[in-house]
């Protein structure tokens, strides 16, 4: 799969399978796997590499030395030398053992993600397993088998133990998976499949565990969404502007060249090309409205902050996804024993999404504010009402925005500031990763939310006004009213906002302006 990048988007072209190769895979990857069942497959590459590592492996276990996790126990049991008869019995469990996974169970859209994390991380051929083991888990990909997995358990010390146990646990006949719509035992989904359960060898049941797969699926399926939100939340930061008869002065590209952050460039420059040649009438200059408020003047550089966090995080997870996570490690003549599995890089980047998510929607809901309060709305009706006092109009929908971003700010607390020794203290700092994308994946439907309700308070303005605004904002509006039709009397506004929030999440929004830019070349 070929992915460009181009103005601050990033694009890709589907193929007709994934090549997993242990250095090639990307977001786009994932999500297409994860979400559209794309099929995926071990590159013929990368066998050549798993089979010496394996080779390795064999002669080690065949050795009088002792290596960590091929012959002697792991964590603090890593002093216990194993017999030869007791490998193959130790990888199956330390898979049941491992199972500790509480609480709802992760989205199956995850756990694709998951599988085909983990399958990419075993191709590298650093992890010393039989090819079979990581083709198995492309044949559960492609047959739409999809174990069943708790949120909960994960510290992401030795990466996700408890996730990637219950993963794996699928593999060898055992535990519970999706298949075919219906939740079965795995030894049926397999059975009707036409597989067969795998049969650990040596080191291949610590292969499966060790690695930080759990959230960095999570982390880049909502990253993804992000990454389509932030241009939904310029688009209605645009539409604002617009009710509120804001200037784009402040977005003229010589303020934002003498500070050029990239997203805060980027952020101006589609600015201004949503509100190109506006006819909107604009008091901007006169009397009190020298300038606007930082909500509507300073959006490039807040929502630009937010994309440079949105572009740090991507470069974090495209280094993960193809690295070698498991341990220990079988190169050329060594098996090293190591803490690749660490999930630290993927934790701090997950609790910086979190923050960023936290600036999105506040100044969203500062915006929402302005619309709706009276003394601040340009002339628009109270709290956008028909007629303000014997309707409310909007305010309660600020009221709901305001409670979500309490909420976001508490999630905005880093997770990964809070180590908690396990293992008989032999893992003795953590890193708390999953918990960072537990927090980022609630985050991101509260934000998605708040800027819902700008939208829905952004047009009500517009309506009310009769403006007619630029091309790109009339074709979101259409495509907005096309959803939710506009309204006249007070609504039960839950099922709009509700209906708005599914509206940005399918990506109703995301390419106004791509669209916009190539209709005017075609002409």
């Amino acid at each position: 799969m070929e992915t460009a990048f181009s103005g601050g988007r990033y694009f890709h072209s589907i193929s007709v399978m994934v090549d997993l190769d242990g250095a090639s895979l990307r977001l786009e990857d994932v999500v297409a796997v994860a979400k559209r069942s794309e099929l995926v497959r071990v590159a013929p590459l990368a066998l050549g590499r798993m089979n010496r590592s394996r080779s390795q492996v064999d002669d080690a276990m065949a050795g009088s030395k002792p290596v960590y996790a091929l012959n002697t126990g792991v964590g603090l049991l890593a002093n216990i030398r194993l017999e030869e008869a007791e490998i193959e019995a130790m990888q199956v469990n330390l898979i049941r053992s491992h199972c500790c996974g509480v609480g709802s169970p992760l989205d199956a859209s995850v756990v694709r993600g998951m599988m085909l994390i983990r399958a990419n991380v075993l191709a590298k051929g650093y992890s010393g397993i039989r090819p079979v083991v990581a083709e198995r888990i492309c044949d559960l990909l492609n047959h739409g088998i999809t174990p069943i997995i708790p949120s909960r358990g994960s510290v992401g010390a030795s990466g996700d133990l408890a996730p990637l146990a219950h993963m794996a646990l699928i593999l060898i006949g055992e535990g519970k998976a999706e298949y075919d719509g219906k939740i079965l035992p795995a030894a049926v989904c397999l059975r009707r499949a036409g597989l067969m359960p795998l049969a650990l060898q040596g080191k291949e049941g610590i292969s499966l565990l060790n690695g930080t797969q759990a959230m960095l699926s999570l982390g880049c399926l909502r990253l993804h969404e992000l990454e389509e939100l932030f241009y939904a939340a310029q688009t209605t930061a645009a539409l604002s502007i617009e009710a509120l008869r804001g200037t784009a002065a402040a977005f003229d590209p010589r303020l934002h060249a003498a500070r050029p952050h990239v997203g805060q460039r980027l952020s101006a420059a589609n600015l201004r090309d949503l509100l190109r040649g506006s006819l909107i009438p604009r008091t901007h200059g006169e009397g009190s409205r020298i300038q606007d408020a930082y909500c509507l003047r300073c959006i490039p550089q807040v929502h630009g902050a937010v994309w440079d966090t949105l572009a740090h995080a991507r470069s974090i997870f495209e280094i993960e996804l193809n690295s070698a996570t498991d341990n220990p490690l079988v190169f050329d003549g060594a098996i090293i024993s190591g803490g690749n599995f660490h999930g630290a890089p993927l934790a701090l980047a997950l609790d910086f999404l979190a923050i960023a998510l936290c600036q999105l929607a506040g100044i969203s809901e500062r915006r929402t504010e302005r619309l709706l309060n009276p003394s601040l709305n340009e002339g628009l009706p109270a709290f956008l009402a028909s007629s303000p006092g014997i309707e409310s109009g909007l305010m309660m929908a600020q009221v709901t925005a305001a409670a979500l971003v309490a909420e976001l700010r508490v999630l905005a607390s880093p997770a990964s500031t809070g180590s908690i020794p396990t293992s008989g203290n032999q893992e003795d700092f953590v890193s708390m990763g999953m918990t960072s994308a537990l927090k980022l994946d609630q985050a991101v439907a509260l934000a998605r939310m708040v800027i819902a309700i700008e939208l829905l308070a952004a047009t009500r303005a517009l309506d009310l006004r009769g403006d007619c605004s630029t091309s790109p904002l009339e074709e979101a509006r259409n495509r907005f009213r096309a959803r939710i039709p506009a309204w006249q009397e007070d609504c039960v506004l839950s099922v709009w906002m509700e209906e708005a929030a599914n509206f940005l999440e399918d990506a109703g929004l995301e390419n106004i302006i791509l669209e916009n830019v190539e209709r005017e070349a075609a002409v």
